[in-house]
């Protein structure tokens, strides 16, 4: 039998995976020491400021933390004099710490796992971050050029951390977040997103690419079927967090063999109050019957393993291991043997 990382990469490459991948059981996520420099709030804990200046809150009962936009809050007052506002953290670590780090990313065993730098946020998140979500949107129509210089020196920034990460802790793959999307369009029309971000998107993940990096993540838990060819073009290898509604058997046919999709499970459709296993065999076995396990992943579209409600993420990994033994003839234990132990992290 195949290990989790192996299996991964014949689905990506259209070989002969022998089941399909569990969620997240083939990328363990790692961090780097910018974490320890950029404060983020704990679950329910609120109006934690950021590194960038950012002001974020983490209600019970969601996912994840999301910045506090009271106007007293807001760090980009005046978009057409955002340098006054923006001011890039330091990202010249010590040793020490590059270290403390590196001895996590050693004690992972891959051969069983991918290696993940875990990046968050990504250049359009980090553009709401600053300015808040409806005035940054409004900017990349009225003052397109400041938005321009504003998201070539977050990509600079980004360069810096990517050297960083490559020369001391020498991932194989990165996890890397940018919502780009709600559930139903995407927050720019397609054309005007590329004409933000695909040639800084080709910057950073080529540098990844060429630096020893050999799969990139990129988590947009949202509807961004029309992007997956600026996808492409970027280099991204695995978009995460393709939700329902991009009609991902469709996106399979169209664009397998170019990308791989990991997602096709909203959280709405198992992780949430009174959830039940059964609901988890439900949206597990409907999407791995739609998608198949070449260029596919079944997973839940957060950006994360874990769920909103205690326990059902782990379920809906039961359930994906239980239909893998059934449909290929392999036992269960053999599979947990295959893969480095769960890690749930939201």
């Amino acid at each position: 039998m195949l290990t989790a990382k192996e299996n991964l990469r014949e689905v990506i490459r259209g070989g002969k995976p022998d089941r399909f991948v569990n969620q997240y059981e083939a990328v363990q996520l790692l961090f780097h020491p910018y974490v320890l420099h950029n404060p983020s709030p704990a679950k329910g804990q609120e109006n934690v400021v950021n590194a960038w200046g950012v002001t974020n809150s983490f209600p019970a009962g969601t996912p994840g933390a999301f910045p506090v936009h009271t106007p007293d809050k807001i760090v980009v007052k005046d978009i057409e004099n955002w340098k006054e506002y923006v001011h890039a953290p330091a990202l010249d670590f010590s040793q020490e710490e590059w270290d403390m780090f590196k001895a996590q990313y050693d004690a992972v065993d891959g051969t069983k796992s991918y290696k993940a730098a875990f990046i968050a946020p990504g250049l359009f998140e980090q553009t709401h971050h600053l300015c808040e979500i409806s005035q940054a949107l409004m900017n990349y129509i009225t003052d397109p050029d400041e938005m321009h210089d504003l998201i070539k020196y977050l990509t600079e920034w980004e360069l810096k951390l990517a050297e960083g990460i490559c020369s001391h802790l020498h991932p194989d793959a990165i996890f890397h977040h940018d919502d780009w999307g709600a559930e139903k369009n995407t927050f720019l029309r397609p054309e005007m997103f590329a004409d933000f971000f695909v040639e800084s998107y080709k910057q950073i993940y080529g540098y990844y690419h060429d630096h020893g990096v050999e799969l990139v993540f990129h988590h947009s838990d949202s509807y961004c079927a029309t992007l997956v060819p600026y996808m492409i073009e970027m280099g991204i290898d695995v978009w995460q967090g393709c939700m329902a509604s991009n009609n991902v058997p469709e996106l399979v046919k169209k664009y397998g063999g170019k990308i791989t999709f990991m997602g096709g499970i909203d959280n709405k459709m198992m992780d949430f109050e009174g959830w039940t296993p059964e609901d988890c065999r439900k949206a597990a076995v409907d999407v791995c019957e739609a998608c198949g396990n070449k260029y596919f992943i079944p997973c839940i579209t957060q950006g994360g393993p874990g769920s909103v409600y205690p326990g059902a993420y782990k379920a809906l990994c039961d359930e994906i291991d239980k239909y893998n033994a059934e449909k290929f003839g392999l036992k269960i234990e053999e599979i947990e043997e295959a893969r480095l132990p769960w890690q749930i992290l939201f």
